[in-house]
């Protein structure tokens, strides 16, 4: 199995409000940066969407340690809560799970790859978390009015 090296992060300005999120897949010395966002969003789900949106540009099952800055998305896993939430119909104590349509497009992925969550501070001196949040502000800068 291929190991693959992956960053993500998500940014929000307003929560709700613009967002965008980026990603930065390393496999051997090839790095791809990817980035994306949205005009009305939260936080969690630009970083839930850069999570997705980097596990589904691999084509064949990896083994993949996935950095990220989110304890909502680290936890979520690392956690046992995503499980949980599934044997649970997808409700959690405090009523229905939040970013279902999210949540439920990455369980299919984290089937399909060896993923390993790490979670790190963001805003510190990791130099791919910070080109990450660079390109999540970016993208939601350009939905400012």
């Amino acid at each position: 199995m291929k190991k693959v090296l992956i960053y993500t992060d998500g940014a929000c300005s307003g929560n709700p409000g613009p967002g965008g999120w980026g990603a930065i897949l390393i496999y051997g010395t090839a790095q791809k940066e990817i980035s994306g966002g949205e005009a009305m969003t939260t936080n969690n789900r630009m970083e839930l969407v850069s999570v997705i949106s980097a596990l589904e540009l691999l084509r064949e099952p990896c083994e993949v340690a996935l950095y990220t800055d989110s304890q909502y998305v680290a936890n979520a896993v690392n956690l046992g809560w995503l499980e949980s939430w599934q044997k649970r119909n997808w409700t959690r104590k405090g009523g229905e799970v939040k970013n279902l349509d999210l949540w439920i497009r990455l369980v299919p992925l984290l089937e399909r790859h060896e993923v390993d969550f790490v979670w790190i501070k963001g805003h510190e001196d990791n130099v791919f978390n910070n080109r990450c949040d660079e390109l999540a502000v970016t993208e939601s800068l350009r939905f400012k009015l």
